[in-house]
């Protein structure tokens, strides 16, 4: 009996595992989940957790034990889809880039998403000229630290303050100055929403790069926006695609092809190289959801795509969860009191 009940009681911790969610705070979600549960039970969990409503914009990545990452289906299994053993560790990071994201409805979901472009700023995805890089660090201070203060903010405060990569003692000159003269009297809320405009009038807004070759072997970063498909090579834009003009995204193996019609019927075709098979299947399916999310007008036009013109070759793959249009739409009947936030 006592071999029975320990036998069960084993089955059952093996149909639970933990899973950690790196939130876009840096401050961490665990829970304990059922073996067969699906992406999107987790998803709805950190939802909850934080309060978010305009959900549609966010992901769960997850990087497999080839360093490979990948965005969590929330359609399937999540233990089919992480390779590795649990616990699992994740990420929240913004999947979507909202278009406006001043347009966003509530206070919360814009400050997500002021987070990430922050990241990204930080990593080196957001580019930017060193006057436009100066009055984005500068939101950031005024967020964090409030009006100067020379009480409260001695010589080289801002230093204190990772925004970059890297940068030099003058840039840092000029963000305590504009911190110092121009922001005075704005609210983290303002400060916030100004860093988020200013981030979206620039070419690599939304830009979640993926390295890449291009037919000469020269080394290149491929990614989807909220307005098209874009190819970076060095700190240069070097092709940009409208949605409206790509007709079609291709992979076999490590070669990835886009197909656009520009205006006169001038078509185009792209063909880059991954590093590995993996990395260019990764690739086309963030294009196909993209595409499907910022051009469609409603999630009942998405269609299973083919990576190959060839039947039954090749991936197939359908892009699940409502497109741009809808979520404006859904946002706008949101009525309740805005949530509080933990800056």
């Amino acid at each position: 009996m006592l071999s029975r009940f320990m036998s069960g009681s084993i089955r059952n911790l093996e149909r639970e595992y933990n899973c950690t969610v790196r939130l876009l705070d840096d401050s961490e979600y665990t829970c304990t989940i059922q073996r067969d549960a699906k992406g999107q039970y987790l998803f709805d969990l950190i939802c909850h957790h934080l309060n978010l409503l305009e959900k549609d914009y966010f992901g769960i990545r997850y990087v497999d034990p080839d360093k490979q990452r990948h965005w969590l289906g929330f359609t399937k299994c999540i233990a089919k889809q992480i390779k590795s053993q649990p616990p699992f560790t994740m990420c929240l990071r913004v999947k979507f880039y909202p278009p406006d994201p001043a347009a966003l409805k509530e206070e919360i979901t814009r400050y997500l998403v002021f987070l990430q472009i922050k990241r990204d700023l930080y990593h080196g995805r957001l580019l930017c000229k060193t006057s436009d890089a100066a009055m984005l660090a500068a939101y950031i201070l005024q967020a964090e630290v409030g009006d100067y203060d020379p009480g409260k903010h001695p010589e080289g405060y801002s230093s204190k303050f990772q925004f970059f990569p890297k940068h030099s003692e003058k840039l840092e000159r000029r963000i305590s100055d504009i911190h110092k003269t121009e922001l005075i009297g704005q609210t983290p809320e303002e400060s916030e929403l100004n860093f988020l405009q200013k981030a979206q009038e620039l070419e690599t807004y939304g830009v979640d790069p993926h390295p890449c070759k291009d037919v000469s072997g020269n080394p290149a970063f491929l990614a989807f926006t909220p307005f098209g498909f874009t190819v970076l090579q060095g700190n240069r834009r070097v092709h940009f695609l409208k949605w409206d003009e790509v007709t079609k995204l291709k992979f076999e193996a490590k070669t990835f092809h886009i197909y656009a019609n520009q205006k006169e019927d001038k078509k185009i075709i792209l063909t880059y190289f991954a590093p590995t098979p993996e990395a260019c299947k990764h690739l086309w399916k963030c294009g196909v959801e993209n595409q499907a999310f910022y051009k469609l007008d409603k999630s009942s036009q998405v269609r299973t795509v083919s990576s190959s013109n060839l039947f039954f070759k090749g991936s197939r793959f359908r892009y699940s969860g409502r497109v741009a249009k809808e979520v404006m739409e859904q946002s706008a009947k949101i009525k309740r009191e805005p949530p509080e936030i933990h800056r």
